[in-house]
């Protein structure tokens, strides 16, 4: 990683750069000396040295940006990963399709980056009774989030002999910033202003909850570790459900809420419990930590 002794920072393309993840990755990554390119989808403004509109169903503009950035690096996380979406279409467009696209172009353009770290999900191992899920389990995708992801690995292990790429499957995670259509957000908002009751779905579904300043922690770290065409789960090893969490919460604010269960909300393939092993991820960097959730829940609460 970049040093006093570099003459030139890294370039790095961060696709999905204004979501979620992104934000906290792009940040970790400028610390550490990256000179970060945001590519991001939806804007009218003109594109600068550092932030470029990029589709990544179009494979044109996938060209383009990355024959003008030609970066050192890549991390995709443009997603769409709201398990709840609408149009199960979009999630083989952006999902694979767009994946797909992003390595075309980088065959195209006769471009080969240091490293691609592609982010898949945890969900692709579907509803296994495991309480430590490691990289060699099988794929069993139950909706068609995960079975997108699924579908982006396998077309990604076929790219594998011609780009250093290294997919992660990231566990749940959470934080400041995070929509309040994914769970612990919702929860932490009805706390934080001490609503009355709340409603959710099952609260005894368990997930390894990790927090985003550790994911994005983890990502910065394993672009420098030595390891492509690998998958790798980013995870904590600790599952909590949400029954746990509600009663943390409760102690972290002083307030109680009536728990109302909304039978709209019970999903019937919602995966009962999906905790990771992260034995691989510390062997291939040891030195990142991860944060206790009651610190991320305290976290949030203040925010």
């Amino acid at each position: 990683m970049p040093s006093s002794g570099t003459k030139q920072p890294f370039r790095t393309l961060v696709t999905g750069a204004s979501g979620f993840t992104g934000r906290y990755l792009v940040e970790q990554l400028s610390a550490r000396g990256h000179t970060v390119i945001e590519a991001v989808s939806g804007r009218d403004e003109p594109d600068t040295p550092t932030r470029v509109k990029l589709d990544i169903t179009s494979p044109e503009q996938c060209r383009r940006v990355l024959d003008s950035v030609r970066p050192d690096y890549i991390v995709h996380l443009a997603a769409i990963s709201f398990v709840g979406h609408d149009d199960p279409l979009d999630f083989y467009r952006v999902n694979v399709i767009g994946t797909l696209n992003l390595v075309e172009a980088c065959a195209a353009i006769g471009h080969v980056p240091r490293k691609l770290l592609i982010a898949s999900s945890a969900n692709v191992y579907g509803n296994v009774s495991s309480a430590a899920i490691d990289e060699t389990f099988p794929l069993t995708p139950v909706n068609h989030y995960a079975a997108s992801k699924a579908a982006m690995e396998a077309m990604l292990r076929t790219w594998f002999d011609r780009l250093p790429i290294l997919i992660v499957r990231p566990f749940n995670y959470t934080g400041r910033g995070q929509a309040v259509n994914f769970l612990v957000p919702k929860i932490v908002s009805h706390f934080a202003r001490r609503a009355p009751s709340i409603e959710l779905g099952n609260i005894d579904i368990a997930r390894d909850f990790s927090d985003v300043r550790y994911v994005a922690s983890a990502y910065e770290a394993l672009l420098a570790a030595d390891v492509a065409g690998e998958i790798v789960n980013v995870c904590t090893g600790t599952p909590y459900s949400l029954r746990e969490i509600l009663g943390a919460a409760s102690e972290l604010t002083g307030h109680e809420l009536e728990i109302q269960v909304n039978p709209a909300f019970v999903r019937q393939t919602d995966v009962r419990m999906l905790a990771g092993s992260p034995a691989k991820l510390r062997t291939l960097v040891p030195s990142v930590e991860s944060i206790p959730f009651i610190d991320t829940l305290r976290w949030m609460l203040t925010a």
